[in-house]
C-alpha cells in the first residue's frame, strides 16, 4: 500500500511539474498554443491523482508538499541543469522526513 501511495505522488508530481513547464515555456519561449494545451491536461490530471491517495486531502495535500520539493529540484537539475547544492538536499532531505511521518507514521 505505501508503494502505491509513493508511485502517485510521484506521477502526481511529475504531472504538476511538466505541465506547469508547458505552460511556462509557451508564456515565456513562445512555443506552440499545444503547448500550453498538453500542460493544461497534465495539470488537470495532476489534480485527479491525488484523489486516488487513501488518506484525506489535507494529509495527502501536506505530504504531496514534500515530494513536491524533491521532484521540483530534480527536474531543475535534469531538465534545466541547476545542481542542488547542499542546503538543497539538506532541506529535500528534511521534506522527505516530514511526508513519511505525515502519511506513514503508524497512528
Amino acid at each position: 500500500m505505501i508503494l502505491v501511495s509513493i508511485f502517485l505522488f510521484i506521477l502526481a508530481g511529475l504531472f504538476e511539474i511538466g505541465g506547469g513547464y508547458l505552460i511556462w515555456i509557451w508564456l515565456r519561449e513562445g512555443r506552440g498554443v499545444e503547448y500550453a494545451v498538453l500542460g493544461a491536461i497534465l495539470l488537470v490530471l495532476y489534480g485527479i491523482i491525488p484523489t486516488l491517495q487513501t488518506a484525506n486531502f489535507g494529509r495527502v495535500y501536506a505530504a504531496y508538499g514534500g515530494v513536491f520539493i524533491v521532484l521540483a529540484l530534480l527536474w531543475g537539475w535534469q531538465i534545466d541543469g541547476v545542481t542542488p547544492d547542499r542546503f538543497d538536499v539538506i532541506g529535500a532531505g528534511i521534506a522527505l522526513i516530514g511526508v513519511f511521518v505525515i502519511m506513514y507514521w503508524p497512528r
